[in-house]
């Protein structure tokens, strides 16, 4: 594609084409002129140029499930519809038989990744989190152990007295291969103290991230937008994540999560925007250059949409889940689960190659 091929109506991105065109880097200042922008189209097809650069066609997706050992949570995050108190109703925290009961009535063969999170549970010791790893691996040795995100690893680090290296050696120990990309939310201090107060700081979440990229570990990472943060926040999380990959490049792939509202009878007005979703999908592509991928999240947007943002820059569309309980405890429509046939033909109808992989990208079968 050339820049005199590419019809441009909102003429404020000119500058930016021409950047995205010669591979020269976009800055915070060009991060927020897209979001401004209502030029979606342009937005999209300069996304969809930069992703054919790095994958081509190609489109990924994984055989995985997800675990979700205890909902019991010391932190009180105000777009969180799972945790619960100790003792509340509805609150729960599996011992190691029920983990495994919970898995082995929904395994089969063909999964590859547990992806495991849940609620900074304090009246658990540090001992319960490494034994549900534990349990895990011995039961399913060949499934790689993708867990906690990085504001669990602070909290266990507060509640073990060890250092972020200590609690993620002791993890590694136990059987962990991954960080999940969760706790994120928005990496900006003015979020997290009105937003997620009892979490991670900001600098504590990369700290996490970069600290098991310095132990040779591959991580994920989110955002979490549509709520009160500002477009310049959403761009800030960005290039700081972005400067960390520069730094470590541990980072597999960025996620950019839809806040859903508190309760599934919201209204349109109280979810985010189909625009708005593809816009920041496109953004991402385009401000996370040093990445390898961005992933399409249905169980937040939709597969309908998830199909769309194929054509805007997107390279993976998750995985087969199972059964995904923290956005479906608050106000999430979508399906809490695909099969591998609904993914390939998600894809394929995008007119995309459908890759299946593990964990770290590898490539296990094209379909």
């Amino acid at each position: 594609m050339a820049l005199d091929t590419l019809v441009i109506q909102d003429k404020n991105l000119t500058d930016i084409a021409a950047k995205v065109m010669s591979g020269e880097r976009l800055t915070l200042e060009d991060g927020v002129t897209l979001f401004n922008s209502h030029d979606l189209l342009t937005i999209g097809q300069l996304a969809n140029l930069v992703n054919q650069r790095i994958n081509g066609d190609n489109v990924y997706f994984i055989q995985n499930m997800y675990i979700n050992p205890t909902n019991v949570c010391e932190a009180h995050c105000k777009f969180c519809g799972f945790r619960r108190d100790e003792g509340e109703d509805g609150a729960y925290t599996m011992s190691q038989e029920e983990l495994l009961h919970y898995v082995e009535t929904r395994y089969h063969e063909g999964i590859r990744e547990f992806h495991i999170v849940g609620g900074h549970n304090q009246h658990q010791p540090f001992d319960y989190y490494l034994d549900n790893i534990r349990t895990l691996k011995k039961a399913y040795p060949h499934v790689t152990m993708k867990a906690y995100t990085g504001a669990e690893i602070e909290f266990f680090s507060r509640i073990s007295g060890l250092s972020i290296q200590g609690v993620l050696e002791e993890l590694r120990k136990a059987g962990i291969e991954s960080l999940t990309g969760g706790g994120a939310e928005i990496l900006t201090e003015r979020y997290r103290l009105k937003m997620s107060p009892e979490k991670a700081t900001t600098d504590m979440y990369l700290q996490v991230h970069r600290t098991a990229h310095q132990m040779g570990m591959k991580t994920h990472s989110t955002m979490l937008y549509g709520s009160i943060e500002t477009l310049e926040e959403r761009v800030i999380h960005m290039l700081r994540l972005r400067e960390l990959q520069d730094e470590t490049n541990g980072f597999l792939v960025f996620i950019p999560l839809a806040v859903q509202p508190i309760k599934a009878t919201a209204g349109i007005k109280r979810r985010n925007s189909a625009i708005d979703d593809l816009k920041t999908m496109a953004i991402s592509r385009l401000m996370m250059d040093n990445f390898p991928h961005i992933k399409a999240y249905f169980i937040n947007i939709g597969t309908q949409l998830t199909q769309i943002s194929l054509t805007m820059g997107m390279s993976d569309v998750h995985g087969t889940l199972i059964e995904e309980r923290i956005s479906h405890s608050a106000g999430a429509l979508t399906q809490q689960a695909l099969t591998v046939d609904e993914l390939v033909w998600l894809i394929k109808g995008a007119g995309k190659r459908a890759l299946e992989r593990d964990t770290f990208y590898n490539v296990v079968k094209e379909y």
